[in-house]
């Protein structure tokens, strides 16, 4: 059986070490980044099981690393436990809504945080098949399968397309720029932000009667409709093909 993989963002080196030592005594495969950016670079070279987040962190800060994360659709479904030396509830709480798993203040004792771990891993495990599956409004993505359906019926999505309404379907109501979905869901710098909404045009299309659930933001981008808020009216294009 693999080992569960743990990537430690930490700057403090000899926290970091420690960290690693133990883990590593623990049964874990062990990567450490000591700044946000060479982080994110580690989490998407080799996806791991658990990311344990300073939060002070060079280049790019913690909060910052987990809105990240959590916006990949490759790596979004990591657990992260963040770390820090604050302790104000505020700080708790910016940092679960940021998508955080857990939170651990420093200083903190190392059997605890292994013990947080194995209970966040021993969690995700029994909840694997439910993660790979998302349902909404009569559409089904389901990643392990690589399919999408609407109504039972099968999709015939491109593999950009495919990524789209993943990442929109699995945070209804969330507003994504152009920029957010060419980064996360098609993951190509190169790629013109009119590029989107020529595969958004297409995913509409092979939706038919469900295509009013992918709504234009004007000024903003795209979001998947929130079935608990009222459905307005899809926006139209002007003659020029620019979406208002």
């Amino acid at each position: 059986m693999a080992k569960s993989h743990v990537l430690v963002i930490e700057d403090d080196r000899s926290l970091s070490d420690v960290l690693s030592y133990n883990l590593e005594q623990a049964g874990y495969a062990v990567s450490v980044a000591n700044d946000g950016q060479d982080g994110l670079n580690q989490a998407l070279q080799r996806t791991p099981d658990v990311i344990v987040l300073d939060l002070m962190l060079p280049v790019i800060d913690g909060l910052e690393v987990c809105r990240r994360v959590r916006a990949n659709p490759t790596i979004q479904d990591v657990l992260v436990v963040m770390l820090t030396a604050k302790s104000e509830e505020t700080d708790q709480v910016v940092g679960l809504a940021m998508g955080a798993d857990d939170y651990v203040t420093k200083p903190f004792s190392v059997k605890v945080l292994l013990e947080r771990i194995k209970a966040l891993l021993r969690r995700r495990s029994s909840n694997s098949d439910d993660r790979n599956v998302v349902a909404s409004q009569g559409i089904v993505i389901d990643r392990k399968r690589h399919s999408a359906t609407v109504d039972d019926l099968l999709l015939d999505l491109t593999p950009s397309e495919f990524s789209l309404l993943d990442m929109l379907i699995r945070q209804p109501g969330r507003a994504f720029t152009r920029s957010e979905l060419i980064d996360s869901a098609l993951g190509d710098a190169f790629v013109l932000e009119r590029t989107i909404d020529v595969h958004i045009r297409s995913i509409r299309k092979k939706l038919r009667n469900h295509a009013s659930l992918v709504e234009t933001v004007r000024g903003v981008g795209y979001r998947f409709h929130d079935p608990r808020t009222r459905k307005e009216p899809l926006s139209v294009e002007s003659s020029n093909g620019v979406e208002f």
